[in-house]
């Protein structure tokens, strides 16, 4: 099959300003939050080709997409084209030293990812840039018509949603970026938002989470606790008859499914929630539509990223998106 090119220009037509504009403080944060460490974020070469599944793809490609372009190369062990093209792929992700990222998709073992992005034959390659996906082409490419369009690529990341890509350390140890030690140890600071919970001092256990996290970022006990504080903080003031009158009401009101959806999850209702919010993500456009996917990621964090509920709706929320 030969090649189909796609033009880089329609990159600018998928992403309002306002995404580049977070994709940058995105981008920024994490380069800050490795400085606050005392480290640099810096990855291994082997880092910058990754496999990319189903249950991983919120977190290790849209994710990620706000501090590098995301390359995704769809594949199987029984293309031919593909063996052939997927080497050079790699190749050139560790030659580009950063400025890209290389997610690799088995097909046969994904088939929801690959209806998502609306393949019809493999290899194909895509890209994700600020959690925007564009096809790059399809067909065992040439090396130069490959370099050609990753140059472009790289190019509007940076010029366009300022995002640089990643520090690359020879020294590094494989997958040391992606864990992180703790700071701790964060005892009585835990210890002091669980009994601020205890005691109804919602804007206390947001306090005390959010200090551990100024600290380490990364900390998952903090992370799912503030997640569940600031929920609960949410619907302190709510009024549950008229939140779900205005939904009811309003199935296209961005606020007022998310009202309702965070009324579900703490009423146990998880299910409901999750499939409130993937709905208007479904019925919304614009900056409606993100900031109902940014209130799911929220509820994600707050059941738990391995809970078989989050798995589902992620694969549920991909679909809606692409």
């Amino acid at each position: 099959m030969q090649p189909r090119n796609m033009s880089m220009s329609g990159v600018v037509d998928l992403a309002a300003v306002k995404a580049a504009q977070e994709a940058k403080a995105k981008a920024e944060q994490t380069r800050a939050e490795a400085a606050r460490q005392g480290g640099t974020g810096a990855v291994a070469p082997a880092d910058l080709v990754i496999d990319v599944d189903e249950a991983g793809f919120e977190r290790d490609v849209l994710q990620r997409s706000a501090e590098v372009p995301v390359v995704i190369d769809f594949w199987a062990e029984w293309c031919q084209p593909c063996k052939q093209l997927s080497p050079v792929l790699e190749r050139l992700a560790v030659e580009y030293d950063g400025r890209i990222l290389l997610a690799k998709i088995d097909v046969d073992a994904n088939q929801m990812l690959m209806q998502q992005f609306g393949v019809q034959g493999i290899p194909a390659v895509f890209a994700v840039v600020a959690g925007q996906a564009l096809p790059l082409f399809q067909g065992a490419a040439g090396e130069q018509q490959i370099r050609q369009t990753l140059d472009q690529l790289v190019q509007v990341a940076e010029q366009r949603f300022g995002i640089t890509g990643l520090t690359v350390d020879a020294d590094a140890q494989p997958g040391g970026a992606a864990v992180q030690e703790h700071a701790g140890p964060y005892d009585a600071a835990l210890n002091a938002a669980a009994d601020a919970l205890d005691a109804g001092d919602l804007a206390g256990a947001v306090r005390a989470y959010q200090n551990v996290l100024a600290d380490d970022p990364g900390h998952p006990e903090a992370k799912l606790g503030l997640a569940q504080a600031e929920l609960l903080q949410r619907v302190q003031g709510f009024d549950p008859q008229k939140v779900r009158q205005e939904a009811a009401e309003n199935p296209k009101d961005a606020a007022a499914q998310i009202a309702a959806a965070d009324l579900d999850l703490v009423g146990g209702h998880v299910e409901d929630a999750f499939g409130r919010l993937i709905e208007t993500v479904q019925r919304t456009v614009g900056d409606d539509r993100d900031t109902v996917r940014r209130r799911l990621l929220e509820l994600f964090e707050v059941v738990g990223p391995e809970d078989p509920r989050v798995v589902g709706a992620r694969r549920a929320l991909a679909r809606a998106l692409f």
